[in-house]
């Protein structure tokens, strides 16, 4: 029973830092953020909501000046001040916003941001178990190897989500009468809109797939679909 003690404690930190970081994250984002009502946006958004049957589709402002649009476990989808204001501005249009949008939504509804969360806290219960287990015959690199073990499964699985989130946007902005061309030029713009961010690419960048592979991906939607 001892020797799977490391694995048990490993489950249990697990769950401990997933509870904390939802709790964590939404907290903030509560605090942090106010509802986008933008009369500008709005006939966008409602064709993307007649798309998918609904309503209304409900997006939050979350009060950062990084450009970045995000998914919170609890479903709710945010695009940053930074980005917002580069739309008042002028710098991107009100489809590459609802591209966006509709990227996060694409996260929401095939469980990638809840999954991320789970995923979060489940890579540091496994660098946790890896560096017990492997530091007992390796001790000098045991932690290292059980940390870049753990960032390469946590690259590959974004990567795919990316894919996945890319193509469900693609989908609703056709089915929108929007089409795939504002997901493009946005991505083409991405390097100028966040030079200003310490070299950081936003968070749908980070570990995902490079962005002219990501354009082809879209082209040939596009194409299939047209």
């Amino acid at each position: 029973m001892l020797k799977f003690a490391p694995i048990l404690l490993a489950i249990i930190y697990g769950l401990a830092v997933y509870r904390f970081s939802v709790w964590r994250t939404s907290r903030e984002l509560d605090e942090k953020s106010t509802e986008l009502d933008d009369p500008n946006l709005k006939p966008t958004m409602a064709n993307m909501a007649h798309a998918l049957d609904i309503p209304r589709i409900r997006v939050h402002i979350y009060e950062i000046d990084p450009v970045n649009g995000l998914a919170a476990p609890d479903g709710r989808i945010f695009i940053t001040r930074g980005f917002y204001q580069k739309f008042t501005s002028g710098e991107v249009t009100g489809e590459e916003i609802a591209s966006v949008i509709a990227h996060e939504l694409g996260h929401v509804a095939l469980g990638h941001s809840r999954r991320r969360m789970i995923d979060f806290s489940g890579q540091n219960a496994l660098r946790t178990a890896l560096a017990m287990v492997i530091g007992r015959f390796i001790p000098s690199v045991g932690p290292w190897i059980a940390g870049m073990l753990t960032s390469l499964l946590a690259a590959r699985l974004s990567r795919s989500d990316e894919y996945e989130a890319d193509a469900y946007a693609a989908a609703l902005l056709t089915k929108a009468g929007i089409g795939v061309a504002p997901q493009i030029s946005l991505f083409r713009k991405l390097d100028a809109l966040t030079k200003s961010q310490s070299g950081r690419a936003p968070a749908w960048l980070m570990s995902h797939p490079k962005t002219d592979e990501r354009i082809a991906a879209l082209e040939k939607l596009g194409a299939r679909w047209s």
